[in-house]
């Protein structure tokens, strides 16, 4: 009999799908002080998305992982600083801390944030300054969104934000894929030093389909601020080909005072037109994932020494040692490798082999008993 229902235990029952071969435990918890109705779409046992696990396309969403640092000073120029998979862009638009903030909306069960701080001003912007916070994609992992199809998904954002700056604030979608068609809306910071939720839902694109592979098919970025180059046309509210003076129109500019600040946490995005509860998932499953594209290597002491291996040598000067490590998970690609100091000895470390798997260190000429390596980084970010 096809659609069995189970009652498994007290305040547990089980329903299967059509050929029974997928289940659904529905759990009543201890805490219901009144009765409640659960719909369930349709006959085919299709899942609320509030209970699908894995709907946040965002890595790091929560501001959880920290590997690089947790706060960085006078950035003034592109790129990954601080918190996981949260890409800095930058063009000549002052200059900023980031750090990761434990400044959090209440009762929301977060932890951190992301801080944006404004430590040299930019008042007057010139017209190709930008400041944006990004994060980006792997194709292979958003085939489901159905990009370039008649079957195309819609997406929402929802993030909690909060800035002494008010005022009007962008977020643009961005196909790399396909010659960075975006799409872009606007939201606004309405009181002052406030935890404010926002949801923004952005239609489904027909046009591009985004490749099925490990490149950075997709980016999210959230406007800081932008002159005149990103501001001057009208805002672009459906996916279309990339206009650079569409992309931040309206968007305050945040640099223009070394009092703002900006925080964001809790981002979301997931398939369809309605912002489920954020999805908090495990340290070590949020941990994992940000592995992928930026490791960092270091643990344990030697002479009091972080370290990362101990290599004990007895030669006379001339002594060689190769070395591997694997990686904790695959990474993206074949990544980039950081070779930090040396100690112990007057020796030196180069790469020998690299994969996604993991690097083979060389260590030539230790002259003596101790030598060892204190750090090594892999990036393969998109």
């Amino acid at each position: 009999m096809a659609g069995i229902i189970e009652v498994k235990d007290q305040g547990k029952v089980r329903i299967y799908d059509a050929d029974n071969s997928n289940y659904v435990d529905l759990v009543v918890p201890s805490t219901v002080s009144s009765n409640r109705t659960i719909t369930i779409p349709d006959a085919n046992l299709n899942i609320p998305t509030s209970l699908i696990p894995n709907r946040n396309i965002i890595i790091n969403g929560d501001m959880s992982i920290a590997q690089r640092a947790t706060s960085t000073a006078s950035i003034t120029s592109s790129g990954y600083h601080t918190l996981d998979r949260w890409q800095t862009g930058i063009g000549s638009m002052g200059t900023w801390t980031q750090s990761q903030s434990t400044d959090v909306p209440t009762g929301q069960g977060f932890a951190k944030s992301l801080k944006m701080d404004c430590t040299t001003a930019n008042a007057s912007p010139s017209a190709g300054n930008s400041l944006v916070l990004a994060t980006n994609f792997e194709g292979q992992n958003l085939q489901y969104l159905k990009k370039g199809t008649s079957s195309a998904e819609s997406t929402t954002l929802s993030f909690w934000v909060k800035s002494n700056k008010t005022g009007t604030y962008i977020t643009e979608l961005m196909d790399n894929d396909n010659s960075n068609r975006h799409i872009n809306k606007s939201y606004t910071i309405s009181s002052a030093d406030t935890w404010e939720k926002k949801t923004i839902t952005f239609a489904g694109d027909t046009t591009g389909a985004l490749g099925n592979d490990n490149g950075n098919s997709f980016t999210i970025n959230f406007w800081l601020a932008g002159g005149s180059n990103y501001t001057s046309g009208t805002l672009q509210t459906s996916w279309g080909s990339l206009v650079q003076a569409n992309r931040a129109v309206g968007q305050v500019n945040l640099a223009d005072s070394t009092s703002n600040e900006f925080y964001i946490t809790g981002v979301q995005l997931e398939a369809g037109s309605v912002a489920s509860d954020f999805e908090f998932l495990p340290v070590d499953v949020n941990l994992g994932r940000c592995q992928r594209y930026f490791t960092k290597i270091s643990y344990g002491q030697l002479s009091g020494e972080d370290v990362i291996f101990g290599l004990t040598f007895g030669g006379d000067g001339s002594d060689n040692v190769m070395f591997t490590y694997r990686f904790p998970v695959d990474m993206r690609s074949a990544p980039t490798i950081t070779i930090g100091t040396t100690g112990g000895g007057s020796g030196s470390a180069s790469t020998q082999y690299i994969d996604p798997e993991g690097i083979q260190l060389y260590y030539t000429g230790a002259d003596t008993s101790q030598c060892w390596l204190k750090s090594v980084t892999a990036a393969s970010e998109l």
